[in-house]
């Protein structure tokens, strides 16, 4: 173990943290940040626009999309914020990740549309796959003790 990664582990733990890892370096805030605005963005996007998300998840198949959609838009929103802020860390990644595994299939699955959209969904699939893996690793991170 780096002289690093001791000083991270030995951090005593804040309220809300859940753990002892914590990581108040400059790049790590930075990536945290980066990373959940994003997330947090597009959540926004999702809850100001609910009714044509609704009706494309409903195009999609999505069972009770009138619902689904606006839970998993929070689920993403509340995940994101978690991240960024470094609250319930755990909590906030699984709840990022559970977004991520739920809708990437069902919403970019470019395997079964036509040859125009194809490229657009493998796209955005492979993207929230990216997303889901930053995702796993932060939950890693605030696994530590």
């Amino acid at each position: 173990m780096s002289q690093t990664d001791s000083q991270v582990d030995s951090t005593p733990s804040r309220p809300g943290s859940e753990t002892g890892a914590r990581d108040d370096s400059p790049p790590s805030r930075i990536g945290r940040l980066l990373f959940a605005s994003g997330l947090a963005s597009l959540a926004i996007q999702n809850l100001r626009n609910l009714e044509g998300r609704i009706a494309y998840a409903d195009a999609k198949g999505v069972p009770a999309a009138d619902t689904l959609v606006p839970a998993a838009s929070g689920l993403l929103l509340g995940g994101s914020l978690g991240i960024g802020l470094w609250k319930f860390p755990r909590a906030a990644a699984a709840s990022v990740a559970t977004f991520l595994a739920g809708v990437t299939p069902l919403m970019h699955d470019f395997w079964s549309v036509d040859e125009e959209s194809r490229d657009q969904e493998l796209t955005s699939f492979l993207q929230n796959m990216t997303l889901l893996g930053a995702t796993i690793a932060f939950f890693k991170r605030a696994s530590r003790n």
